[in-house]
């Protein structure tokens, strides 16, 4: 089985409205104006060791609020859970992991509150994020021709994992640029707060844009059109394509990204531009939403199926 098909069998189960049927990356209480989100890391599936725990919290932190973020909300209480070995549970490791807590918690304006700690074979992290919010932009509340756009940069993050895997070798500035953007995503902190102006639907991106946005149209009769040309890339992605040091199909589907992924009716452009000057926010219009099934990239005026969707999917076989 794969994590959509788990996630299915679950639904016949979970009957409350703030539950959004199981198809957002949050739930909502409307109510009481309280969302919330939980994700779980495991080393050696999210992450490849206990190496950097500074700046591995930092990672573990930011793509954890990206979902609260994505919603047009501010995250306000962390609850983390952590795991591990004893050799990774001293007073150097927690020290670090205390300060970077210390960093996000005032670049983000959100309170830790609580968690809980164990030991285990492996490391391991589990984040519950909450935010309190009158509304939010749910994930599959898309239409016929809506523009689809970005923020950011993609494959600057799975670049940065090649090279802590050491698949490529590039110089010294161009490989702290990409590790950095692994462990520490620019996350479109400011600017989330404009969604509500204009976005019908908006999720994050963390298993890659096409993937991501399968899951956006959900079991809507739609499809998308991206224009490949159009996909933004990082001029440091763009100078290793040029010294061929990396294929860009390779990194740019592969997720882990943590960028915003929204779509808005065509009279909204005016307005989308003018928010991402207003916080010097970088957002691409990539394609847009079309009638029926079927998903393309777009090569100038060649349409080509996509069939198979690169990017991540847990699989429990």
């Amino acid at each position: 089985m794969n994590e959509i098909e788990v996630i299915s069998n679950f639904k016949q189960i979970v009957k409350n409205p703030s539950a959004l049927k199981l198809s957002d990356d949050v739930f909502f209480d409307k109510k009481n104006g309280l969302l919330g989100s939980i994700d779980t890391y495991n080393e050696k599936i999210h992450y490849l060791n206990f190496r950097y725990p500074d700046l591995l919290i930092k990672k573990i932190i930011r793509s954890s609020i990206s979902d609260i973020i994505c919603k047009s909300a501010d995250p306000k209480f962390l609850l983390i859970s952590f795991s591990g070995l004893k050799k990774n549970i001293n007073k150097h490791n927690i020290k670090k992991i205390v300060k970077s807590i210390k960093q996000e918690q005032k670049k983000y304006n959100f309170s830790l509150v609580g968690g809980d700690t164990s030991s285990s074979k492996i490391s391991s992290f589990t984040v519950c994020t909450f935010g309190f919010s009158k509304k939010i932009i749910k994930r599959n509340n898309l239409f016929i021709n809506d523009d689809i756009y970005l923020t950011g940069n993609l494959g600057d993050s799975s670049i940065g994992l090649s090279l802590l895997q050491k698949k490529i070798n590039i110089d010294h500035k161009s490989k702290r640029y990409f590790i950095n953007k692994y462990f520490m995503p620019n996350l479109p902190y400011g600017f989330h707060r404009e969604l509500f102006k204009f976005a019908n639907s908006s999720m994050d991106i963390s298993d890659g844009v096409l993937i991501d946005l399968k899951k956006m149209i959900g079991s809507k009769k739609l499809g998308f059109i991206i224009d490949y040309k159009k996909l933004p890339k990082s001029i440091y992605l763009i100078n290793l394509v040029k010294k061929k040091k990396i294929s860009t199909n390779k990194h740019l589907f592969n997720g882990d990204d943590y960028q915003i992924l929204f779509t808005a009716k065509k009279k909204y452009r005016k307005l989308i531009n003018k928010s991402a000057k207003k916080w010097n926010q970088k957002i691409t219009k990539i394609g847009e939403i079309c009638k029926g099934r079927g998903d393309y990239l777009k090569y100038g005026d060649k349409l080509k199926k996509i069939k198979h969707y690169q990017g991540y999917i847990h699989n429990f076989n």
